[in-house]
Protein backbone atom coordinates (compact mmCIF):
# COMPACT_ATOMS: atom_id res chain seq x y z
CA UNK A 1 0.00 0.00 0.00
CA UNK A 2 1.10 3.44 -1.09
CA UNK A 3 2.95 5.64 1.86
CA UNK A 4 0.55 9.34 2.85
CA UNK A 5 2.67 11.29 0.69
CA UNK A 6 1.89 9.59 -2.14
CA UNK A 7 -1.94 9.54 -1.66
CA UNK A 8 -1.53 12.85 -0.63
CA UNK A 9 0.18 13.52 -4.22
CA UNK A 10 -2.35 11.54 -6.15
CA UNK A 11 -5.40 13.24 -4.52
CA UNK A 12 -3.66 16.62 -5.58
CA UNK A 13 -2.91 15.79 -8.58
CA UNK A 14 -6.49 14.50 -9.04
CA UNK A 15 -8.54 17.42 -7.76
CA UNK A 16 -6.49 20.24 -9.08
CA UNK A 17 -6.28 18.38 -12.31
CA UNK A 18 -9.98 18.16 -12.49
CA UNK A 19 -10.35 22.02 -11.91
CA UNK A 20 -7.66 22.43 -14.30
CA UNK A 21 -9.49 20.28 -17.52
CA UNK A 22 -13.29 22.22 -15.87
CA UNK A 23 -11.46 25.51 -16.00
CA UNK A 24 -10.19 24.95 -20.04
CA UNK A 25 -13.62 23.60 -20.77
CA UNK A 26 -15.28 26.50 -19.54
CA UNK A 27 -12.85 29.28 -21.55
CA UNK A 28 -13.44 27.39 -24.61
CA UNK A 29 -17.26 27.77 -24.20
CA UNK A 30 -17.03 31.18 -23.15
CA UNK A 31 -14.52 31.99 -26.57
CA UNK A 32 -17.65 30.62 -28.50
CA UNK A 33 -20.03 32.00 -26.69
CA UNK A 34 -18.55 35.72 -27.26
CA UNK A 35 -17.75 34.98 -30.67
CA UNK A 36 -21.34 34.12 -31.15
CA UNK A 37 -22.46 37.23 -29.14
CA UNK A 38 -21.48 40.61 -30.34
CA UNK A 39 -22.85 42.79 -27.81
CA UNK A 40 -19.95 44.74 -26.51
CA UNK A 41 -22.06 45.05 -22.75
CA UNK A 42 -22.10 41.68 -22.37
CA UNK A 43 -18.72 40.82 -23.67
CA UNK A 44 -17.59 43.01 -20.67
CA UNK A 45 -19.94 41.44 -18.00
CA UNK A 46 -18.84 38.29 -19.08
CA UNK A 47 -15.09 39.19 -18.55
CA UNK A 48 -15.68 40.96 -15.45
CA UNK A 49 -17.44 37.76 -13.89
CA UNK A 50 -14.79 35.75 -15.43
CA UNK A 51 -11.94 37.47 -13.68
CA UNK A 52 -14.08 37.69 -10.23
CA UNK A 53 -14.41 33.80 -10.81
CA UNK A 54 -10.47 33.18 -10.97
CA UNK A 55 -9.61 34.87 -7.82
CA UNK A 56 -10.88 31.67 -6.13
CA UNK A 57 -9.57 29.09 -8.90
CA UNK A 58 -6.37 30.45 -9.67
CA UNK A 59 -4.30 29.13 -7.03
CA UNK A 60 -6.13 26.00 -6.97
CA UNK A 61 -5.16 25.31 -10.98
CA UNK A 62 -1.89 26.64 -10.83
CA UNK A 63 -0.88 24.05 -8.32
CA UNK A 64 -1.93 21.10 -10.88
CA UNK A 65 1.43 21.35 -12.87
CA UNK A 66 3.33 21.11 -9.01
CA UNK A 67 1.86 18.17 -8.45
CA UNK A 68 1.69 16.14 -11.56
CA UNK A 69 5.34 16.52 -11.94
CA UNK A 70 6.44 15.66 -8.35
CA UNK A 71 3.83 12.71 -8.41
CA UNK A 72 5.01 11.33 -11.73
CA UNK A 73 8.65 12.03 -10.95
CA UNK A 74 8.45 10.24 -6.92
CA UNK A 75 6.05 7.86 -8.34
CA UNK A 76 8.11 6.32 -11.29
CA UNK A 77 11.71 7.90 -11.97
CA UNK A 78 13.42 8.77 -8.63
CA UNK A 79 12.22 9.34 -4.61
CA UNK A 80 14.72 11.04 -2.39
CA UNK A 81 15.36 9.47 1.22
CA UNK A 82 17.51 10.24 4.37
CA UNK A 83 20.03 8.04 6.28
CA UNK A 84 19.32 7.75 9.59
CA UNK A 85 21.66 5.82 11.25
CA UNK A 86 24.58 4.40 10.80
CA UNK A 87 23.77 0.81 9.73
CA UNK A 88 25.33 0.97 6.14
CA UNK A 89 28.84 2.96 6.97
CA UNK A 90 30.67 3.58 5.86
CA UNK A 91 29.20 3.38 1.92
CA UNK A 92 26.07 5.53 3.42
CA UNK A 93 26.73 8.21 6.08
CA UNK A 94 24.22 9.77 9.15
CA UNK A 95 23.03 12.95 7.02
CA UNK A 96 23.45 11.60 3.65
CA UNK A 97 20.35 12.28 1.31
CA UNK A 98 19.50 9.96 -1.42
CA UNK A 99 18.22 9.40 -4.64
CA UNK A 100 16.43 6.28 -5.56
CA UNK A 101 16.03 4.89 -8.89
CA UNK A 102 12.29 3.94 -8.84
CA UNK A 103 12.33 1.74 -12.19
CA UNK A 104 15.26 -0.03 -11.99
CA UNK A 105 13.48 -3.43 -11.17
CA UNK A 106 10.38 -2.40 -12.76
CA UNK A 107 7.25 -0.23 -13.38
CA UNK A 108 4.57 -0.12 -9.93
CA UNK A 109 1.28 1.39 -9.62
CA UNK A 110 2.09 3.73 -7.24
CA UNK A 111 -1.21 3.47 -4.62
CA UNK A 112 -1.36 -0.37 -4.14
CA UNK A 113 2.32 -0.86 -5.41
CA UNK A 114 1.13 -3.64 -8.40
CA UNK A 115 3.68 -4.27 -10.39
CA UNK A 116 2.86 -3.20 -14.13
CA UNK A 117 5.83 -4.24 -15.54
CA UNK A 118 9.85 -5.38 -14.86
CA UNK A 119 12.56 -4.01 -15.90
CA UNK A 120 16.19 -5.84 -14.56
CA UNK A 121 16.34 -8.33 -11.97
CA UNK A 122 17.82 -7.06 -8.53
CA UNK A 123 22.06 -8.00 -8.73
CA UNK A 124 23.95 -9.29 -6.00
CA UNK A 125 25.82 -5.71 -4.23
CA UNK A 126 22.79 -3.61 -5.02
CA UNK A 127 22.16 -1.03 -2.55
CA UNK A 128 18.23 -0.94 -2.00
CA UNK A 129 15.63 0.93 -0.18
CA UNK A 130 13.03 -2.03 0.57
CA UNK A 131 9.51 -1.92 2.80
CA UNK A 132 10.49 -3.71 6.08
CA UNK A 133 8.97 -7.00 5.72
CA UNK A 134 7.11 -7.28 9.17
CA UNK A 135 6.32 -3.44 9.76
CA UNK A 136 5.90 -2.54 5.71
CA UNK A 137 5.25 0.84 6.85
CA UNK A 138 9.33 1.92 7.48
CA UNK A 139 11.40 2.16 4.84
CA UNK A 140 15.31 0.32 5.04
CA UNK A 141 18.37 0.40 2.90
CA UNK A 142 20.64 -2.19 2.68
CA UNK A 143 23.16 -4.20 0.35
CA UNK A 144 21.63 -6.95 -1.17
CA UNK A 145 24.14 -10.38 -0.53
CA UNK A 146 21.81 -13.25 -0.94
CA UNK A 147 19.65 -14.01 -4.25
CA UNK A 148 16.84 -16.26 -5.13
CA UNK A 149 18.01 -19.94 -4.23
CA UNK A 150 21.11 -18.77 -2.57
CA UNK A 151 22.21 -20.58 0.69
CA UNK A 152 24.02 -18.12 3.17
CA UNK A 153 26.49 -19.22 6.47
CA UNK A 154 27.78 -16.80 8.41
CA UNK A 155 30.50 -17.23 10.78
CA UNK A 156 29.80 -15.75 13.95
CA UNK A 157 33.33 -15.51 15.05
CA UNK A 158 35.60 -14.38 12.04
CA UNK A 159 32.08 -12.07 11.12
CA UNK A 160 32.28 -13.45 7.49
CA UNK A 161 29.74 -14.96 4.87
CA UNK A 162 30.26 -17.76 2.39
CA UNK A 163 27.44 -17.98 -0.54
CA UNK A 164 26.34 -21.00 -2.36
CA UNK A 165 24.86 -19.61 -5.22
CA UNK A 166 21.38 -21.22 -6.81
CA UNK A 167 21.60 -23.68 -4.47
CA UNK A 168 18.02 -24.54 -4.42
CA UNK A 169 17.83 -25.83 -7.84
CA UNK A 170 21.40 -27.42 -8.20
CA UNK A 171 22.20 -28.18 -4.59
CA UNK A 172 24.46 -30.89 -5.28
CA UNK A 173 26.98 -29.45 -7.50
CA UNK A 174 26.61 -25.55 -6.16
CA UNK A 175 29.84 -24.14 -5.47
CA UNK A 176 30.86 -21.71 -3.38
CA UNK A 177 30.82 -18.41 -4.27
CA UNK A 178 34.54 -16.68 -4.21
CA UNK A 179 34.41 -14.15 -1.57
CA UNK A 180 37.75 -12.26 -0.32
CA UNK A 181 38.53 -9.88 2.71
CA UNK A 182 41.35 -8.02 2.83
CA UNK A 183 43.23 -7.52 6.03
CA UNK A 184 41.56 -6.02 8.72
CA UNK A 185 42.60 -2.11 9.56
CA UNK A 186 41.46 0.06 12.06
CA UNK A 187 39.34 2.97 10.44
CA UNK A 188 38.46 6.46 11.71
CA UNK A 189 34.46 5.25 12.33
CA UNK A 190 33.64 5.29 15.88
CA UNK A 191 30.79 3.58 17.77
CA UNK A 192 28.63 4.81 20.46
CA UNK A 193 28.62 1.86 22.91
CA UNK A 194 26.14 1.18 25.95
CA UNK A 195 27.39 -0.83 28.50
CA UNK A 196 25.00 -1.38 31.89
CA UNK A 197 26.16 -2.36 35.11
CA UNK A 198 25.37 -5.85 35.89
CA UNK A 199 24.26 -5.19 39.42
CA UNK A 200 21.57 -1.64 38.56
CA UNK A 201 20.87 -1.39 35.26
CA UNK A 202 18.51 1.81 35.69
CA UNK A 203 19.03 4.70 33.38
CA UNK A 204 21.33 6.77 35.49
CA UNK A 205 23.71 4.06 35.83
CA UNK A 206 24.16 3.69 31.79
CA UNK A 207 27.96 3.82 31.01
CA UNK A 208 28.94 5.64 27.36
CA UNK A 209 32.11 4.42 25.37
CA UNK A 210 33.21 5.01 22.15
CA UNK A 211 34.90 2.10 20.22
CA UNK A 212 36.84 2.81 16.67
CA UNK A 213 35.49 0.37 13.85
CA UNK A 214 37.77 -2.06 12.30
CA UNK A 215 37.38 -1.82 8.63
CA UNK A 216 37.98 -4.54 5.73
CA UNK A 217 37.15 -4.54 2.35
CA UNK A 218 34.59 -7.53 0.94
CA UNK A 219 35.11 -8.79 -2.27
CA UNK A 220 32.09 -10.92 -3.70
CA UNK A 221 32.61 -12.19 -7.03
CA UNK A 222 34.42 -8.86 -8.00
CA UNK A 223 32.04 -6.66 -6.39
CA UNK A 224 33.78 -4.73 -3.81
CA UNK A 225 32.55 -2.39 -0.76
CA UNK A 226 33.96 -1.82 2.84
CA UNK A 227 32.43 -2.75 5.92
CA UNK A 228 32.85 -1.93 9.57
CA UNK A 229 33.42 -4.57 12.00
CA UNK A 230 33.62 -4.28 15.85
CA UNK A 231 35.93 -7.62 16.97
CA UNK A 232 35.71 -6.70 20.42
CA UNK A 233 31.80 -7.52 20.98
CA UNK A 234 30.31 -10.94 20.16
CA UNK A 235 27.29 -10.34 17.90
CA UNK A 236 23.48 -10.61 19.57
CA UNK A 237 23.12 -14.38 18.10
CA UNK A 238 20.74 -15.10 20.31
CA UNK A 239 18.47 -12.89 18.46
CA UNK A 240 19.14 -14.50 14.55
CA UNK A 241 16.39 -15.42 12.82
CA UNK A 242 16.36 -19.02 12.54
CA UNK A 243 14.99 -20.56 9.23
CA UNK A 244 13.04 -23.94 10.10
CA UNK A 245 14.68 -27.33 8.97
CA UNK A 246 18.44 -25.35 8.80
CA UNK A 247 21.49 -25.84 10.93
CA UNK A 248 22.07 -22.01 13.04
CA UNK A 249 23.47 -19.01 11.04
CA UNK A 250 22.30 -20.60 7.80
CA UNK A 251 19.48 -19.57 5.49
CA UNK A 252 18.43 -20.81 2.05
CA UNK A 253 16.84 -17.76 -0.06
CA UNK A 254 13.57 -18.51 -1.27
CA UNK A 255 12.02 -17.45 -4.62
CA UNK A 256 11.06 -14.31 -5.18
CA UNK A 257 13.08 -12.72 -2.23
CA UNK A 258 16.49 -11.49 -1.08
CA UNK A 259 19.11 -11.86 1.92
CA UNK A 260 20.38 -8.10 2.72
CA UNK A 261 23.12 -6.82 5.17
CA UNK A 262 24.41 -3.14 6.38
CA UNK A 263 27.67 -2.76 5.80
CA UNK A 264 28.09 -1.50 9.31
CA UNK A 265 27.97 -5.50 10.32
CA UNK A 266 28.11 -5.26 14.06
CA UNK A 267 25.11 -2.13 14.20
CA UNK A 268 22.55 -3.40 11.17
CA UNK A 269 19.18 -5.00 11.63
CA UNK A 270 19.21 -7.02 9.05
CA UNK A 271 17.92 -10.16 7.48
CA UNK A 272 20.28 -11.98 10.00
CA UNK A 273 17.70 -10.59 12.45
CA UNK A 274 14.29 -10.73 10.66
CA UNK A 275 14.56 -12.96 7.63
CA UNK A 276 14.19 -12.25 3.60
CA UNK A 277 13.27 -9.27 1.86
CA UNK A 278 10.57 -9.99 -0.60
CA UNK A 279 10.62 -8.88 -4.52
CA UNK A 280 7.68 -6.92 -3.97
CA UNK A 281 8.88 -5.09 -1.30
CA UNK A 282 11.82 -3.56 -3.07
CA UNK A 283 11.53 0.62 -3.49
CA UNK A 284 14.05 0.91 -5.89
CA UNK A 285 17.93 1.08 -6.21
CA UNK A 286 20.12 3.69 -4.54
CA UNK A 287 22.12 5.40 -7.28
CA UNK A 288 23.39 8.84 -5.73
CA UNK A 289 24.27 10.55 -2.71
CA UNK A 290 23.22 14.55 -3.89
CA UNK A 291 23.14 16.43 -0.41
CA UNK A 292 25.15 15.35 2.83
CA UNK A 293 25.07 17.14 6.06
CA UNK A 294 27.68 16.72 8.88
CA UNK A 295 25.82 15.44 11.45
CA UNK A 296 25.86 12.10 14.01
CA UNK A 297 22.51 10.26 15.25
CA UNK A 298 20.26 12.34 16.97
CA UNK A 299 22.48 15.29 16.69
CA UNK A 300 22.16 18.47 14.58
CA UNK A 301 24.37 19.15 11.30
CA UNK A 302 27.66 21.14 11.86
CA UNK A 303 27.95 21.72 7.97
CA UNK A 304 27.44 20.36 4.42
CA UNK A 305 30.27 17.11 3.37
CA UNK A 306 30.28 18.45 -0.23
CA UNK A 307 32.95 15.51 -0.76
CA UNK A 308 30.49 13.02 -0.23
CA UNK A 309 28.13 14.36 -3.33
CA UNK A 310 28.09 12.07 -6.44
CA UNK A 311 27.57 8.43 -7.13
CA UNK A 312 27.97 5.10 -4.65
CA UNK A 313 29.89 2.11 -5.07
Amino acid sequence: MADILTIFLFSGTILTGVLWLFNCVKRIINYFRQKKNNNNYAHKDNLSHLKYENRYLTYLISLFPVFFLVFIIRSFIYEPFQIPSGSMMPTLLIGDFILVEKFSYGIKEPITQTLLFRNHLPKRGDIVVFKHPIQNKINYVKRIIGLPGDKIKYDIHKKRIKIYPNYLSNYIHSKKLPIVYKKIKLSNFVQKIHFFNPKNSIKKNKIYNSLHLDITEENINNHKHHILLLHHISSNVKNYYHQKGLMKFTWIVPDNQYFVMGDNRDNSLDSRYWGFVPEKNLVGKVVKIWMSLDKNENEWPTGIRVNRIGSIN
